[in-house]
């Protein structure tokens, strides 16, 4: 009789123990949104990061004419056409690396309202709207992907 009582109080620890534990905890990044909406999210980050790495950053590193003239156009000069470049660039590398693509989006929309003051005092308003339309993607990369690292940051500490 001791033994099934022993058993007993042996099932009863391991049930209660059982009980006891949490229950495992959805990742940060998946919390509240479909896979749908993940996959979705993810795919604009890389069309923006092709976007900003080869039809905005490339014509400026690599000196293309129409680039050279428009910052010559600006009074920036090769200097100034380099480094936007060269920011446009890490801009989009960090759109796809998981920890910077908020970070990025924030800073690549920073470019994007410089782009349109300019656009608006240099060229007139010629493709003004550019980078205005810009800006609404990153702010929705920035703000989901600062939700999640807020949410790692919770579950870290």
């Amino acid at each position: 009789m001791s033994e099934t009582v022993a058993a007993a109080r042996r099932a009863t620890s391991v049930a209660s123990a059982t009980a006891a534990a949490p229950a495992p905890v959805a990742s940060s990044v998946n919390r509240g949104r479909s896979r749908r909406a993940q996959i979705s999210l993810r795919a604009l980050q890389i069309v923006l990061a092709l976007f900003y790495g080869l039809a905005s950053a490339l014509p400026k590193l690599i000196a293309h004419p129409s680039a050279v003239e428009s910052f010559d156009r600006i009074g920036w000069g090769s200097t100034g056409m380099y480094t936007i470049g060269a920011l446009e660039l890490a801009g989009a590398v960090g759109l796809v690396v998981p920890l910077l693509s908020s970070v990025a989006a924030v800073a690549l929309s920073g470019l994007m309202v410089g782009a349109f003051v300019v656009q608006l005092t240099v060229f007139d308003g010629q493709n003004a709207a550019t980078p205005l339309i810009l800006i609404l993607p990153l702010t929705v990369i920035a703000w989901t992907r600062i939700a999640d690292l807020a949410g790692l940051a919770r579950r870290r500490v």
